[in-house]
């Protein structure tokens, strides 16, 4: 015991020190240093603080040519984004989502936004995303083709989806997934949300699936405040994703006609000029929290905690940090060591087979995931201005 207090208190001081401050650290903070000021005033200006606007359509480019993807449409949060996504793919209330047990609820809130129940299948220990060797497993013996679709021999329901999850910014095995659900029929639908500036095998995060969602929430590297973003290379998918999000409203100078039921999930102009702004620094942004990480690697090699680093074939944005510590007891008395020196570290979310909503979905083999959760923490991870 004594051995973990000093190594903890190495850990506090290191952190402070690196964050040169020995008052109140957060794990993660929005941080402001270029125009975002002054497109706010500018978007105050033009009165265009709603759905249309420059801000907008200037947003969503930014992220497309970021990206490589073609089209990007901008909304509320990540989770519409991701809700919208799964729509787009036919998932409804007739169908399934194999997804990850470690997620944020999110995830598992936009399949049940649309009516569909998730399969859980466990991730690789590595990464922390969906593992493809669990998700070939599970295919294989639990499903069947029916007439060019996948369908779950134990309920009979249609398997729409496969959502994984690029956890903390690391990318999980997307491309070796990919080719999975296209010999299976099934749509890929990558929750990014965590993870712009970051790439596996050369391609960007939220590209190699049919379609992505990103998020902008307060905490992400980037922020709009709130906001969210879908991206991906079909025309169609895309342009039906802007006119559902529209709320389904038919083009037309002044008549109000909408020929379905939409959304009213459009980003307001005024998030998207933070957006513009926060896009302008972003290699800034990515720049800082890679040297955080690497300092941070160079720091845990000295002592008994495994700090999460990059896989080969990655390159992660680092957008929260994580270490690993060697049981529940150790997480336990680290996260109570460094909270109570006013530095904020949390545990990993609590595997959604916990939950009440999900306790009863099928679930695979989720060793991995139960050994992540009871050990996993993230430490601060913001830009040290």
């Amino acid at each position: 015991m004594k051995i973990e207090l000093k190594m903890f208190k190495e850990t506090i001081q290191f952190i402070q020190k690196s964050f040169n401050s020995q008052e109140y650290i957060p794990l993660h903070a929005p941080v402001f240093f270029g125009n975002e000021k002054k497109y706010l005033i500018e978007c105050i200006d033009s009165t265009f603080v709603s759905s249309v606007g420059k801000f907008v359509d200037r947003f969503e480019q930014m992220v497309a040519e970021y990206t490589g993807a073609k089209y990007a449409i901008a909304v509320v949060n990540g989770t519409a984004a991701l809700e919208i996504a799964l729509k787009l793919v036919d998932v409804d209330e007739k169908s399934e989502v194999i997804t990850q047990p470690l997620s944020f609820i999110a995830t598992c809130n936009a399949i049940s936004y649309c009516g569909a129940t998730p399969i859980f299948v466990d991730v690789d220990r590595d990464t922390m995303g969906l593992s493809p060797t669990s998700l070939l497993t599970f295919l294989s013996e639990q499903t069947e083709q029916k007439q060019g679709r996948c369908y779950n021999k134990e309920t009979g329901k249609r398997i729409a989806a496969v959502v994984p999850m690029h956890t903390f910014g690391h990318p999980c095995r997307i491309v070796e997934i990919a080719s999975i659900c296209r010999r299976y029929n099934i749509a890929l639908v990558e929750d990014a949300a965590e993870s712009l500036g970051s790439y596996y095998k050369g391609e960007h995060t939220g590209t190699v699936g049919d379609i992505a969602a990103f998020s902008f929430n307060g905490n992400k590297t980037i922020t709009t405040g709130g906001g969210g973003m879908i991206i991906t290379d079909d025309e169609a998918l895309a342009k039906r994703a802007k006119h559902i999000t529209t709320t389904a409203k038919v083009p037309h100078p002044y008549e109000f006609v909408h020929d379905e039921v939409g959304y009213n999930y459009r980003l307001p102009n005024i998030n998207a000029a933070l957006g513009c702004a926060q896009m302008e620094s972003l290699a800034i942004i990515l720049k800082n929290k890679r040297e955080l990480a690497i300092q941070y690697a160079e720091f845990f090699v000295n002592q008994s905690i495994d700090f999460v680093q990059e896989k080969p074939d990655t390159h992660a944005n680092f957008w929260f940090n994580a270490v690993i510590l060697k049981d529940k007891q150790e997480r336990d008395a680290f996260l109570q060591a460094t909270n109570e020196a006013g530095v904020m570290t949390r545990p990993i979310w609590q595997l959604m087979t916990k939950l009440d909503m999900f306790k009863s979905c099928q679930k695979g083999d989720l060793n991995n995931a139960y050994w992540l959760e009871e050990r996993v923490v993230n430490i601060p991870s913001g830009v040290r201005l």
